[in-house]
């Protein structure tokens, strides 16, 4: 999509299971175009299921794409749950579930051979993604001295 590494998700994992408030959230109008054109013939990898038990003890702080994404992950119990944002991210740590973000996601592809780390950074800094440059360096970094074995 908007840096043209979907191809990684069904690399690694194979399928990857959605909840309908984040199909909502890639399909608004402010969603990129080639976001929205992509979720409109999604692939049959993604799929998209709610959560059966309700959201009533999420933080008022959470967005509605990652209390669903959340509550999804704590029933179906996922290698891991892909989550960027930090609210989210310390609300699913402390519900115990196995998180993975943009970056790690990247690094761990990298790793794999599945895409060339260097430029699908400079791809995810022309977007709105933002992140600490010291962590991007540090990724950098490792991905370099592993390329150079």
């Amino acid at each position: 999509m908007l840096i043209e590494e979907v191809q990684i998700l069904p690399a690694l994992y194979g399928s990857v299971l959605i909840p309908p408030a984040v199909l909502r959230e890639l399909t608004q109008r402010q969603t990129p175009e080639s976001v929205r054109r992509w979720i409109a013939d999604r692939p049959d990898w993604l799929s998209v299921r709610a959560p059966l038990s309700p959201l009533l003890d999420f933080p008022t702080t959470l967005g509605a794409g990652e209390c669903e994404a959340i509550r999804l992950a704590e029933e179906v119990r996922p290698e891991v749950l892909l989550i960027d944002d930090g609210v989210g991210r310390r609300e699913a740590l402390r519900r115990r579930l196995v998180i993975q973000g943009t970056l790690g996601l990247l690094g761990l592809a990298a790793r794999h051979g599945l895409t060339n780390l260097g430029p699908a950074i400079t791809r995810l800094r022309g977007t709105n993604f933002r992140v600490s440059e010291e962590l991007v360096e540090r990724l950098l970094d490792e991905d370099a001295g592993r390329t150079k074995s």
